[in-house]
């Protein structure tokens, strides 16, 4: 059964409609709670530690967010308001997606802890409509709505998925306390064992043969990026030849 008491975040009026004005801000306790995050881990942005760092008792603070999960949804969406696309669609549909996939990469990098945040069902606040309208008005003349939604599914998995890696691969790093080359020298007696061994030529061309793992990050994430739109070329309609 729904949960009939339940009311979305964004449905709440955030200041009353009577009484003295609020002291405080859905704005400035989300930005503080992003603060937090970004430096300690969203385990940390609690709303004892969110009043501590604007100022403010923990319980008033549920006059304005009631629960974790309304804080996480204010979090997330105003992450997505750091994605600037006001110019989208500008015509250029490869550069328009270029230019989406690059900075939802930065804004990953920006507040990696967004990575250990579960919000399979997006809450659709005034950021994420903003940015579904600019980002799927890319494709939208060229075509149908499914065949959009799928394309956009494509990209946001490519764009996720790299995210993470480079999210997950930072954090081992940097409890590992080396440097990336240091870690790399650390496991090279392994790796040299395996490519003696014989026994796994595809991985053998891998690490001796392929371009990609001696990209740098940002050059491995351009060149996935371009096969990924090399997809969703395919599937767009084509210019009638002469």
């Amino acid at each position: 059964m729904p949960d009939t008491e339940y009311t979305n975040i964004w449905m709440r009026p955030e200041r009353p409609a009577r009484g003295p004005r609020p002291a405080y801000s859905r704005a400035q306790i989300t930005e503080a709670a992003i603060r937090i995050a970004d430096a300690e881990g969203v385990e940390a942005a609690t709303m004892r530690r969110i009043a501590a760092e604007i100022g403010a008792g923990a319980m008033s603070l549920y006059r304005y967010v009631p629960s974790r999960d309304d804080l996480t949804e204010l979090m997330a969406d105003h992450l997505m308001g750091e994605i600037g696309l006001e110019d989208v669609p500008t015509g250029d549909w490869r550069a328009d997606l270029r230019l989406y996939a690059d900075q939802m990469r930065a804004m990953w990098l920006r507040h990696p802890w967004i990575a250990t945040v579960n919000r399979s069902l997006p809450g659709y606040g005034p950021h994420q409509l903003r940015l579904i309208e600019q980002v799927m008005g890319v494709l939208d003349a060229l075509v149908p709505i499914d065949e959009n939604l799928a394309l956009m599914a494509i990209l946001n998995g490519y764009v996720e998925g790299a995210a993470r890696d480079e999210v997950a691969a930072a954090e081992e790093i940097r409890r590992s306390g080396l440097s990336e080359e240091a870690w790399e020298a650390r496991n090279y007696p392994y790796l040299q064992r395996i490519l003696e061994s014989g026994r796994y030529p595809i991985f053998t061309k891998i690490a001796m043969d392929a371009r990609q793992p001696r990209l740098s990050r940002d050059d491995q994430f351009r060149h996935g990026l371009d096969r990924v739109l090399d997809c969703i070329e395919t599937a767009l309609p084509q210019p009638a030849e002469d």
